[in-house]
């Protein structure tokens, strides 16, 4: 299971279908093949384990298949995997996670009605740990979001003059890029999109793009101008004009966003942080002091430090002279935002200068 893991680790972690491992032992224990999707509308990691079996000449009939997901019961771009390993023989099937995703559930049942051993759980953690940006999407029916803060070691984005460039190092902006790469879509404020004019693009180390580049979001009513550099080069522009944060979520979700970035200023950080939008925080921090200016979160209405919204140490990694801090909320995955959701626009109560920081390169 730790090498189908592996393999699925090696497929996109963008996209709307989850990323899949599979691998094929004989009787005697031995892997005779290996397969692992490689994006939309490629073959399934079942599929592709099966071809690579009999491409090399292997009868895949009485083999065991380890598979880092329920297969599939469903008709898609590509034929059911439970369909695919029951022609093919199969005898066994041990599958780290079930699938929640209703329309392809069902098909460990499928694969027992067959006479096909199934055993679920098999390093459930880690194959949850792996799909934890698609898990949540496919039960919340809300993408999984990820707030990136850059600052100061005293919590600022900008100096009193606004100024901002640079906080952090080049080499936690390349990583920030990297990340970019990785996800569905990035989102920015209309204020966001209008002051600081950000390309929101997911470029290499020396300035070119990557080849997956995320759709481009921006929330708000004021438009943005044709001659933007939102409108440039890069992945798609979607404007979504709701100041009803959960509502804007659930229509990322219906476009198959599964993980969202969002890079905005204090404004939509505040109002996704009081709205206990966040999943993951990614706080880049470097060892330099302001004194003044804008701060990365306005208020939260927290009062006192029983209130105060907390999030749990995930990793830290030194970027050059930074630090990256990623934490997750400490919530379950099913639970719901607050039914307060604040406005998504709403302005946060400040103290100093707005910012022009949007972390365009962090």
């Amino acid at each position: 299971m730790r090498r189908a893991l592996a393999l699925a680790a090696m497929g996109p972690a963008y996209g709307p279908n989850p990323r899949v491992g599979c691998v094929l032992l004989d009787p005697g224990g031995r892997m005779v093949a290996e397969g692992f999707h490689r994006g939309a509308g490629t073959p399934h990691a079942e599929a592709a384990a099966l071809a690579a079996a009999r491409a090399s000449g292997v009868d895949p009939r009485g083999t065991t298949a380890v598979v880092t997901l329920e297969p599939c019961a469903h008709q898609g771009r590509t034929g059911p995997c439970a369909d695919a390993l029951i022609e093919a023989g199969v005898a066994i099937v041990h599958v780290a996670v079930a699938d929640p995703n209703p329309v392809a559930t069902g098909g460990a049942d499928r694969l027992r009605a067959a006479g096909i051993e199934v055993t679920t759980g098999t390093l459930a953690g880690e194959g949850e740990e792996l799909l934890r940006p698609w898990l949540h999407a496919v039960r919340t029916g809300r993408p999984y979001v990820t707030l990136k803060l850059a600052t100061s070691l005293d919590g600022r984005v900008a100096a009193a003059d606004g100024t901002s460039r640079w906080i952090t190092g080049p080499q936690a902006r390349a990583h920030a890029h990297t990340v970019r790469a990785q996800v569905d879509a990035i989102a920015v404020g209309s204020g966001t999109a209008l002051t600081d004019d950000p390309s929101l693009t997911a470029r290499t180390v020396d300035g070119g793009l990557f080849e997956h580049q995320p759709l481009r979001v921006v929330l708000g009513r004021r438009a943005v101008p044709d001659d933007a550099r939102l409108r440039g080069p890069g992945g798609p522009l979607l404007q979504l004009p709701e100041h009803d944060l959960d509502a804007a979520l659930r229509q990322l979700a219906e476009r198959e966003v599964r993980h969202l970035l969002v890079e905005g200023g204090p404004t939509l950080a505040t109002a996704l942080l009081a709205a206990d939008a966040v999943d993951e925080l990614h706080a880049y921090v470097a060892p330099v002091l302001l004194g003044a200016g804008a701060t990365a979160v306005g208020d939260l209405g927290v009062t006192t430090i029983g209130e105060a919204a907390r999030f749990a140490t995930h990793d830290m990694t030194r970027l050059g002279d930074d630090v990256l801090l990623v934490a997750r909320r400490a919530r379950s995955e099913g639970a719901a935002p607050h039914a307060h959701t604040q406005p998504a626009l709403a302005q946060p109560a400040q103290t100093g200068r707005p910012s022009r920081h949007t972390k365009e390169e962090i």
